[in-house]
């Protein structure tokens, strides 16, 4: 399982168990602590499920596989993998699309989107599309409830890294001491770091982010995922779109 942010493979976990198969299960070093008394308490509430879990250090004598990983592991996935049936996913991230006509709770909505798990998940907004002439200074206003996350060593370090590599390579960005705003095309940003881009109408930029779909977990903004809502999925979310579920019918 991943392990980027806590329980991020529960959904795949609770649908195999479920769909009436056994879940074969390695667990992230990352994500090992939740996992445990979850499924203490799942085989109080249905003592048949402590035949159907079984924790393992390495996964073998399996008959498909749910697995989650980085673009680079996506490809040891699909040939270490490639004579079962699997459902494999790389990476993704969300993007946010704003119109300048967004609330105050709105835009406090949005900090959640960006800051939750330290911006770790595939859910978390990396990428903002802002129409022209935007104010930017509109975020950093409500971005500062999570200006703690600078205390994490690890994320201090990833800010001053990246706020000296692009000084130096004279980037313009934009920065408040926990957060680094860039202008960048890219749909993924470092941690500490926030892409944006602007966008002259939102016709175009639908077409622009449907080129994109396969690299982008969610869309939030109106006619979209509501601020606030990206790292809050409902059981039937499923991760890139494809119903884990009827998957594990088909095997």
């Amino acid at each position: 399982m991943a392990g980027n942010i806590p329980l991020v493979g529960f959904n795949d976990f609770l649908c195999v168990l479920m769909s009436g198969h056994r879940a074969i299960i390695k667990l992230s070093s990352k994500d090992n602590r939740l996992f445990l008394p979850i499924i203490e308490e799942l085989i109080i509430i249905e003592p048949r499920f402590k035949g159907d879990i079984k924790l393992v250090e390495k996964v073998e004598n399996f008959d498909a596989v749910i697995a989650t990983g980085s673009n680079e592991s996506f490809k040891h996935f699909e040939y270490y993998f490639k004579d079962y049936p699997s459902l494999l996913r790389k990476s993704r991230t969300s993007v946010a699309i704003l119109t300048g006509e967004e609330s105050l709770d709105e835009r406090k909505a949005l900090a959640n989107d960006i800051f939750l798990y330290f911006g770790l998940g595939c859910r978390n907004v990396t990428k903002l599309y802002v129409p022209k002439n935007y104010d930017l200074n509109l975020l950093f206003e409500v971005f500062f409830e999570y200006q703690d996350v600078v205390l994490n060593n690890k994320y201090a370090n990833n800010y001053d890294y990246y706020r000296a590599i692009y000084m130096m390579g004279k980037h313009n960005i934009l920065e408040n001491g926990f957060l680094i705003l860039k202008e960048d095309k890219a749909l993924h940003s470092p941690v500490a770091v926030l892409n944006y881009e602007y966008y002259d109408e939102k016709e175009s930029l639908a077409l622009q982010l449907d080129e994109l779909k396969e690299d982008i977990q969610c869309i939030v903004g109106k006619d979209y995922i509501p601020f606030g809502k990206a790292q809050q999925p409902d059981l039937e979310d499923y991760a890139d779109g494809i119903n884990t579920l009827r998957f594990l019918e088909a095997i």
